[in-house]
């Protein structure tokens, strides 16, 4: 009598951030889902500001496009904990989901060994559920300073028993080294866990890396599994930090766009899209000189809206964005970018803190302690200015915020009133210029790309064909499959 279905697990570490984790995990997730297999992708623990709402709350963006990518509905026990950071010293605990407050409150060791239970119960979860669970770790497995409380990286890949690949960004320098110090660092008995080793972000003729994947394999015993080459459109939205905002569309350029990256900016994956769209070119702004001569200025998300706008005075930032505005150039406010846009910020919680705004939009916001976390469909009414284009039509995103926006009462009494195209959803002022509103994901709806630029971009499904077609094509054969297989 056979016992209970259990998936086999395949588990991306890396050398560092930003190796390559996030992206290979999510063409491991289509490349078996491709096989009729029912996957899973899974991450412990994800510290980020870009976060998608699931059934049951919210997780890491990653993890949301790594469910697409294996064809599953995304939800909450694909990444169980998700930390996002509000200052330097303090991050908010999102617990299968659900803010816990007293999570948030506890000491970071504490807090692993607390939490470790209701991790490894969502991994078995998936493991009985599905065939093939793919799993991502987080910064680097070998450091040596974090390991007894490791709940993300080698606790989880010996609980899971799964075989793990070690992806390097070699285009950094100093792969092999990385590399080898990784798994020398490794506890003797997990390194039998390093099934390959993969060298990603290559430029150049592999060839000329002779000998060292050979003199790597000797020392280690593992072989050099897969050397990617460079790929700068792969089209996957990036999870962490600001990516690379070089233009990737075609044609002349007609649209500039400046996306300002305060320090706490979330949710900035939702403007993977405006980088491939024919005649956009997409930059990040830190200072006035980087807001000069473009047609719009975006204010994204805000993990901390207030120590965010006191960022943006520091830089002068604020002076150039009323200069803008007053040119009648269009800014756009989405979610803390939009509680910005507004006369003040009023906390009486100890959310956010109070601040006054920029004034460009006679609003206030007060933060409450109950969080918004929902999908949302809506239907834009009469939209004037430079967004004309979006009016009556229908859309669907995202809402992640504890502030709520209504028009400034003062300010209303005397006439000063913000025109509403999406009642609780968004406001315009009068001349029609400075656009807010609090739904995420507005570029990732097709037809709102179409009305504002007249133009399509690829949609996420052929993205995850294109990393799995791009994997099966650099892998040495036959390596995917006997992960799962033998």
């Amino acid at each position: 009598m056979s016992g209970p279905r259990r998936a086999r697990a395949v588990m991306v570490l890396g050398t560092t951030s930003g190796a390559g984790k996030s992206w290979l995990t999510t063409a491991l997730c289509r490349h078996y889902a491709r096989q009729g297999l029912k996957v899973a992708p899974f991450k412990a623990q994800n510290m980020s500001n870009s976060a998608r709402v699931v059934v049951g709350g919210e997780i890491g963006s990653a993890q949301y496009f790594q469910a697409l990518a294996a064809r599953a509905e995304p939800e909450v026990r694909m990444n169980p904990l998700l930390l996002k950071p509000e200052r330097d010293t303090h991050s908010q605990v999102v617990l299968l989901g659900q803010v816990d407050e007293a999570l948030t409150r506890m000491d970071w060791r504490g807090r692993s060994a607390k939490v470790w239970p209701t991790v490894a119960r969502a991994l078995d979860e998936l493991m009985a559920d599905n065939d093939v669970v793919v799993i991502e770790g987080a910064g680097s497995p070998a450091e040596i300073n974090l390991m007894d409380s490791d709940i993300v990286n080698l606790r989880v890949a010996r609980h899971a028993k799964a075989r793990c690949l070690l992806v390097t960004d070699i285009d950094r320098g100093g792969a092999f080294a990385h590399l080898y110090g990784t798994w020398a660092l490794l506890p003797e008995a997990d390194r039998a866990l390093i099934h390959g080793f993969v060298l990603n972000k290559f430029r150049g003729d592999a060839a000329l890396l002779a000998p060292g994947p050979q003199q790597l394999q000797e020392l280690t015993g593992v072989p050099v599994v897969a050397t990617l080459p460079m790929w700068w459109q792969h089209g996957l939205p990036e999870e962490d930090g600001v990516f690379d905002d070089r233009h990737t569309g075609s044609g002349d350029v007609h649209t500039r766009i400046a996306v300002v990256a305060y320090p706490r900016i979330s949710n900035l994956d939702e403007l993977q899209p405006l980088k491939n769209v024919p005649g956009v070119s997409l930059r990040w702004a830190r200072s006035p000189a980087e807001l000069q001569g473009v047609d719009w200025i975006i204010l994204p998300g805000s993990k901390h809206t207030s120590g965010d706008l006191a960022w943006l005075r520091m830089q002068g930032l604020d002076r150039a964005i009323a200069v803008h505005a007053a040119q009648g150039r269009a800014v756009l406010g989405i979610c803390g970018g939009l509680q910005m846009l507004g006369e003040a910020l009023i906390d009486t919680h100890g959310i956010d803190d109070n601040a006054p705004g920029l004034g460009l939009l006679p609003l206030v916001t007060t933060f409450e302690p109950a969080k918004t976390v929902q999908r949302t469909r809506a239907r834009f009414a009469d939209v004037s200015g430079p967004w004309a284009a979006l009016t009556q039509l229908a859309v669907q995103g995202y809402e992640i915020h504890h502030g709520q926006t209504a028009q400034h009462p003062a300010m209303a009494a005397q006439g000063d009133v913000a025109r509403e195209p999406m009642p609780g959803l968004a406001w315009q002022n009068t001349d029609g210029n400075v656009l807010g509103l609090y739904l995420h994901g507005l570029f990732e709806d097709p037809a709102v790309l179409q009305a504002l630029f007249g133009a399509q971009v690829p949609t996420l499904e052929s993205v995850f064909e294109h990393l799995a077609d791009y994997i099966e094509k650099h892998f040495e054969p036959g390596v995917l499959d006997n992960l799962i297989h033998t």
